[in-house]
């Protein structure tokens, strides 16, 4: 989220609003939600509510706040996500089991870190301190939509089918329609503002992109039902040689959270088991599959570079957008000294971008930048397909 300082809009409004926001998000939630965790890349609501806290504890407190007297020394352990330079960490495949401390007291290390935060806001004027808290805050809005996109694992294997809200994030129509065309030419492509960015969109540069044209839609559910219909996933000849074997070792036969119930398709939402609308925009794709669904209809997926600048005139931000690209640095980039320097540079190895945001990203979280990273296989972000050609 971009902040700009006003007499109205201070530093610490803003953080209370964003703090706010993630403890809204919990209030649907019955104390039984906060535990369970359904896979290992699915982490419970406790502990994204208790690792975003540690984040300002321990980049932020522990540094600028004299005489800090931590909440509790065990905490820089459970709640570390991946910052070997803060040290040892809970196993991630373990964060489940965190039975204790209790909900209630995580509760509490919040408050007790929220208080701190505020009077500390309040009465520095430091540069780096600004930044750093900046930057906690988009990464909590990053964890606001991880905790949506988690819980909605979870509840998928519940065969009750809970419902989390009236809101599911996915009941949204394409009306958009026909194809974009980008002419030959050299473009500058990454961020150049005074604006919050992430260290990944830093580095503008020029890159040349031959002429292509782009899908001013994304693809819908009926259109992703005839790629199963036409065997779409029983034929490698769509798939990229990595996306077959994920498909034939994992026996993936349609997407995430899809059943089909007496010849009709129905999908788990988080407002309960919903009949798949063929109008609707399709999501939770992985990069094999959007790939794959792009090799069916004689296209492909475009790249990042070509994604930002076509983006200008696209009706965008419905769902995170796979894109042909790997994650990889732009030039000049420099991973920063530090915890902070583990934030995005070591991970720019395995991964594709995916470009936009989606109904579940966090309010004012979003830009032509921005550069989302996943894994090909990951199916259970609020990600869909734009094809190009």
């Amino acid at each position: 989220m971009n902040f700009i300082e006003t007499k109205k809009s201070t530093l610490v409004d803003f953080y209370t609003n964003i703090r706010s926001h993630t403890e809204n998000l919990c209030k649907p939630l019955s104390i039984e939600d906060y535990i369970p965790q359904s896979a290992i890349f699915a982490s419970p609501p406790k502990w994204h509510i208790a690792h975003t806290t540690w984040f300002f504890e321990e980049m932020i407190l522990k540094k600028f706040l004299p005489n800090y007297d931590v909440f509790n020394s065990e905490y820089s352990f459970l709640f570390n996500s991946y910052y070997n330079s803060v040290g040892e960490r809970l196993e991630r495949k373990n964060r489940g089991l965190l039975s204790r401390p209790s909900v209630q007291k995580v509760f509490e290390y919040r408050a007790y870190v929220d208080d701190a935060m505020r009077k500390l806001l309040s009465t520095s004027n430091n540069e780096k301190l600004r930044e750093l808290t900046i930057l906690g805050l988009n990464h909590e809005q990053q964890h606001q939509e991880l905790l949506i996109t988690d819980l909605k694992y979870t509840f998928s294997l519940n065969p009750i089918y809970p419902k989390y809200s009236h809101n599911n994030f996915i009941s949204d129509e394409e009306t958009s329609s026909g194809w974009l065309t980008i002419t030959e030419g050299i473009y500058e492509i990454g961020h150049n503002t005074n604006k919050f960015c992430f260290d990944n969109e830093l580095g503008k540069h020029r890159v040349f992109l031959e002429t292509f044209t782009i899908s001013k839609r994304l693809v819908t559910n009926g259109e992703f039902i005839k790629f199963i219909e036409n065997d779409g996933y029983k034929k490698s000849k769509y798939w990229h040689d990595d996306g077959w074997t994920w498909v034939q070792e994992n026996n993936i036969t349609k997407p995430l959270y899809w059943k089909n119930i007496n010849g009709d398709w129905y999908q788990y939402s988080l407002s309960g088991l919903i009949k798949v609308n063929p109008n609707h925009i399709m999501t939770h794709v992985s990069y094999y599959e959007a790939a794959a669904f792009a090799q069916y209809k004689d296209k492909r997926l475009p790249t990042e570079f070509e994604w930002e600048i076509a983006s200008k005139q696209l009706n965008w931000g419905n769902r995170w957008e796979w894109t042909n690209s790997a994650y990889l640095p732009y030039p000049n980039f420099k991973i920063a000294e530090g915890a902070v320097g583990e934030y995005n540079g070591k991970f720019m190895i395995n991964q594709m971008v995916l470009r936009g945001a989606s109904k579940a990203t966090a309010q004012n979280h979003s830009r032509y930048t921005y550069r989302n990273f996943f894994s090909p296989n990951t199916q259970w972000q609020f990600s869909g397909i734009r094809l190009a050609n």
